[in-house]
């Protein structure tokens, strides 16, 4: 009660104090000392609220025609203190009584709402003023249009210079710049031509500023020509370029790829007695850095230097992420430690920037050492700065390192963030190291980190890709337990590792469990089931499979039509390879060269006719056919006696660059043989050595089993020494053969060398009637 009492006392004394301060302010008026009036206001502004002051000067019984300059002086002290809320208030209750503020204190009222941000209030007061038949002045249509361009309602803005002419206020340049901004903003540098020829034709002299808006809004809509008309007509205008006009230039140039136009540009300027500032040199920097230009970019930083400027943190990144990229290591640690040359504190960004560029070198010792002077400078690596490195020693193969570098950043206080330890879990699953990715998530835990779908995602596919289907299921139990939730991705996984396997059950097992838990099977589902049905050649289930995922609301791509195409093809199905081809194709999707691999191999088997329309089309499907494409050619040409054609093709190889492989060589030497051209396949095997292709011991018993046909035993049998001295050992077929045919003419001695031998090899080849028999046919 006395508490109450007291209160009550204490604010009586506040209010009669006020009132007895805002009487003097009405003295004040009255002898027209303003300046002193705003000085008072200054003092009781932060002590009492807007109603109060309002309400008790009302109370105070002013004298004739002082309230309404009061009310002013005070609304232009909230402006000018910027406290637009107390402003608001204040006109509320000024318009409340039917009153308006003056022109200048509403001006100054709509300027502080602009100035900070409150547009929509601004153009609330403005549209208000308006309706109500408030006199207006240029100021506040122009503070109005300011508003409505910060809003992006250009069209309001452009209906309010059309006003202001209508009432006979003339605009300024201000209000023109403020609608040419926002239309260039808008990318709508067209009307914004249309706008500045009106503002000549107003009569209204364009600044510097208002070229360097239309100059900047033709340079990001790519009008370079444009561009500089516009700043030749600056200089008609006695306008003179300033270093902001060509910083924009060059700003244009550089985005556009012109360096030499840009360095033609920086030439003028200086020329003009404009010294490049440090947007000049940024700019620059970074043209140069896009042409990968590090020589242009150190010279214009020598420049920097001379001309005793400093680069911002940022320039300085830009030449030091160059030089990195360049490889020119040792120039940037020089720059990075010679801190005479820059006037910031250097981050830790700058430092990682070339911790980064030693990693992408392989250079890991050097950006250990760099660490340490990191550290010496005061500078203290964070956990990007480790986890570059833990990266890179990580695909290095350095796992043992990468760890002990993880061990390093805990005791130091820098906890690991969770990419660093993902990177770590991918390369223990690699290494199917199942012990250490249950401690990896140990650590993760002790860390404060969760392991997410990421983690798990790493060391499931890490194990199925080995085919370690038992510590991925395992890995996947512990997902779950610790309630990370797996996504589809997880599941694509393990059906695929199931179906490498030949475990089908178990993949479409999980299809189910992922129905259950309300994870929608993808494509990729699809496609990795539809493969592992015909790996175990259950060609028409996989089919089924295929289009059944229509049902899903899913459509079958190009990768599912390869498989299946590539299931039948195996399966020596011509016509439903074919048929399956053109269901691509009418399904709007375009094949791609693995839709070709197989359909080639199997039109083979359908006669030259259909191959070599198969070819056609993959051609027209503007496809750049591979080596296995060739193969498959060269291969049918030879089946079908067509040994020109293949040659053909070899010719269209090395046109095309494409090297020759062993299958190549093997078909064209077994074409030659068939046509009886012995030497002709003695000088294809020389070219195929030459070229540093290996051959294999298909190629010597195509060889030895050709010249035996054409009769050449000599050749023949210098074939089969050649190929044991290489290491081969023919066939059985083909050993018979060259008995037989050495047996003919009574060649006992060579055939009992060969006897020999092949019983030492561990292969009983003889000269029975039975095998002879079986070696002759063809």
């Amino acid at each position: 009660m006395i508490q109450s009492r007291l209160f009550c006392t204490m604010n009586a004394a506040v209010n009669a104090k006020l009132l007895e301060e805002l009487q003097q302010i009405a003295v004040l008026i009255q002898a027209n000392r303003i300046e002193t009036v705003k000085q008072s206001l200054r003092g009781l502004v932060p002590l009492h609220t807007a109603t109060q002051l309002f309400d008790t000067f009302s109370k105070s019984v002013p004298p004739p025609k002082t309230k309404p300059v009061f009310c002013d002086s005070l609304l232009m002290v909230y402006a000018e203190l910027k406290r637009p809320e107390d402003g608001d208030k204040l006109y509320r209750l000024v318009r409340r009584d039917g009153n308006f503020p003056s022109s200048s204190a509403f001006n100054m009222f709509l300027s502080c709402l602009v100035t900070l941000g409150q547009y929509d209030r601004a153009l609330e007061v403005f549209s208000g003023a308006l309706s109500a038949g408030m006199w207006l002045n240029k100021n506040s249509y122009e503070k109005a249009t300011e508003a409505a361009v910060k809003l992006g309602d250009m069209q309001k803005g452009l209906e309010f210079l059309k006003l202001m002419k209508r009432c006979g206020a003339k605009p300024s340049f201000f209000v023109y710049n403020v609608l040419l901004r926002g239309l260039c903003k808008e990318m709508r540098v067209d009307d914004a031509m249309k706008l500045f020829d009106e503002m000549i034709h107003e009569d209204i002299k364009p600044t510097a500023v208002t070229y360097n808006i239309l100059i900047d809004g033709c340079c990001k809509s790519e009008d370079l020509k444009g561009a500089f008309v516009l700043k030749e007509k600056m200089k008609v205008d006695n306008v003179q370029p300033g270093i902001i006009t060509y910083n924009t230039l060059l700003t244009g140039l550089c985005r556009m790829g012109k360096l030499e136009e840009a360095k033609n540009i920086l030439k003028e300027m200086q020329l003009c007695g404009i010294s490049p500032d440090k947007y000049t040199h940024t700019i620059m920097f970074n043209c140069y850095s896009r042409n990968g230009d590090e020589e242009a970019s150190m010279e214009a930083y020598e420049d920097t230097l001379q001309r005793g400027l400093r680069l911002d943190e940022h320039t300085f990144n830009i030449l030091i992420n160059r030089l990195c990229k360049a490889e020119k290591m040792e120039k940037a640690e020089e720059l990075l430690t010679n801190t005479d040359n820059h006037d910031f504190v250097m981050s830790d960004v700058v430092w990682n920037t070339v911790v980064h560029g030693y990693c992408k070198m392989g250079n890991v010792s050097k950006a250990l050492v760099l660490i340490e002077k990191m550290e010496n400078e005061g500078v203290k690596p964070s956990s990007i700065t480790y986890h570059t490195l833990i990266c890179k020693l990580s695909k290095l193969g350095q796992i043992d390192q990468a760890c002990q570098l993880v061990q390093k950043m805990r005791a130091r206080g820098i906890s690991p963030e969770l990419p660093t330890y993902n990177t770590l879990a991918n390369e223990y699953a690699h290494r199917c190291q199942f012990e250490n990715c249950l401690k990896l998530l140990e650590l993760i835990e002790e860390d404060g980190l969760k392991p997410n779908v990421v983690t798990y995602g790493s060391l499931i596919n890490g194990f199925c890709k080995n085919h370690r289907m038992e510590e991925a299921v395992l890995m996947f139990k512990d997902m779950m337990n610790r309630g990370v939730s797996p996504n589809a991705q997880i599941y694509n996984m393990l059906m695929d590792g199931h179906c490498a396997n030949g475990n089908t059950e178990d993949a479409f097992q999980l299809l189910k469990e992922m129905q259950v838990n309300h994870v929608a099977p993808t494509r990729v589902t699809y496609n990795v089931l539809v493969n592992g049905l015909i790996r175990q050649g259950k060609l028409t289930e996989a089919e089924e499979l295929a289009f059944s995922m229509k049902d899903k609301g899913l459509c079958a791509d190009f990768v599912t039509y390869n498989s299946l195409i590539s299931g039948f093809s195996k399966a020596g199905d011509l016509q439903k390879s074919l048929e399956l081809y053109a269901l691509l194709k009418n399904s709007g999707i375009k094949p791609t060269l693995y839709t070709y691999h197989p359909l080639i191999r199997v039109c083979r088997k359908g006669g030259l006719d259909h191959m070599e329309k198969i070819f056609e089309e993959l051609l027209h499907e503007d496809i750049t056919p591979d080596i296995i494409i060739y193969n498959e050619l060269i291969s049918g040409y030879i089946q079908y006696g067509e040994l020109e054609k293949a040659n053909a093709l070899h010719a269209e190889m090395l046109t095309r660059r494409i090297n020759p492989d062993k299958m190549t060589y093997n078909s064209l030497i077994k074409g030659s043989l068939d046509k009886r051209n012995t030497q002709g396949a003695n000088s294809l095997f020389e070219d195929m050595v030459g070229k540093g292709v290996v051959p294999n011991d298909q190629t010597f018993n195509i060889l030895i089993k050709g010249h035996c046909k054409s009769k050449d035993h000599d050749g023949a049998y210098l074939w089969y020494r050649k190929m044991l001295e290489t290491g081969f050992i023919p066939s059985v077929s083909v050993c018979n053969m060259l008995i037989s045919c050495l047996q003919e003419e009574n060649r006992h001695k060579e055939v009992e060398i060969i006897c020999s031998e092949m019983i030492v090899k561990g292969i009983n080849a003889c000269s029975s009637s039975e095998m002879v028999e079986e070696a002759s046919v063809v």
